[in-house]
């Protein structure tokens, strides 16, 4: 690997996140914390979107897209969120305009905490999605909503043990009464006020016979970016030939993905 930019350059010629929120068009002003809502389709999100700001919401495009954006804001205990809407998308491997949206949001908006919305009634599908956002961020919580649905069709879910493989909190939720909203809203401030980064559980990425390729460009992407918090997904994309993340560590921009200062939130970048 022959990163164009050497250890510690990135840091001091890549954007800040600041910019790159500013890039993603978005206004920070008289924002603590930025929040993103991520999901599959037809999974409620807009609900929950609706149920957490309370219908305050302007929407606009992203920019050079013609895919809407959805803004939104609330304030708990003092602290100003801002949410934003992702598209609805089945993965983010950038393989659509909605995918691509969304994962650069993830990676380069670094928002503060990550609320995925997964379906109670099928959740099994709906777990690539939130397997696939624990590899970009680990500051994270699974919002299980449609709890009632999931209760009328006699499914039932262990919450503690689901939370405890993924390694994230997890809120059942029926967003449409707003059951479960309250303390949705207050595990979301509790991730974003925390000094503690979660650990969700790591997705076994061993290859056949790429192993040793993984390894070396792993250990390129830490001695190149060494902040960097997740260089096994980063190394993983690009041996995959994910043209978005080869572009980003070409030109350095990589090195801007840094763990947040969660205590701080957004006035920390």
């Amino acid at each position: 690997m022959n990163p164009t930019h050497a250890p510690g350059e990135a840091c001091l010629t890549c954007p800040s996140r600041h910019g790159q929120l500013e890039k993603l068009g978005l206004r920070i002003d008289d924002t603590d914390f930025i929040i993103a809502l991520a999901g599959n389709p037809n999974t409620g999100k807009t609900t929950v979107f609706n149920a957490l700001t309370g219908l305050r919401m302007h929407t606009g495009n992203w920019p050079g897209k013609t895919i809407t954006r959805a803004e939104g804001a609330f304030s708990y205990d003092g602290k100003r969120f801002k949410i934003v809407d992702l598209p609805g998308t089945y993965s983010l491997l950038s393989a659509s305009p909605d995918e691509e949206v969304a994962r650069t949001f993830l990676l380069f908006g670094q928002p503060d905490v990550t609320v995925i919305v997964a379906d109670a009634t099928c959740l099994e599908r709906n777990l690539n999605l939130t397997l696939q956002t624990l590899q970009i961020t680990r500051r994270a919580v699974l919002c299980l909503n449609l709890m009632d649905e999931a209760k009328a069709h006699g499914i039932t879910i262990d919450i503690r043990h689901l939370s405890r493989e993924l390694g994230i909190p997890v809120i059942p939720c029926s967003a449409r009464s707003g059951e479960g909203i309250p303390e949705l809203i207050k595990e979301i401030h509790t991730v974003a006020t925390s000094g503690e980064t979660p650990k969700p559980r790591a997705l076994p990425l061993e290859i056949p016979g790429l192993r040793g390729a993984l390894s070396r460009i792993e250990a390129g992407l830490k001695q190149s970016f060494p902040e960097l918090p997740q260089p096994r997904w980063v190394a993983l994309r690009l041996l995959e030939g994910d043209r978005e993340i080869i572009e980003a560590v070409r030109t350095g921009e990589i090195g801007a993905l840094k763990e947040n200062h969660p205590q701080q939130g957004i006035k920390s970048a």
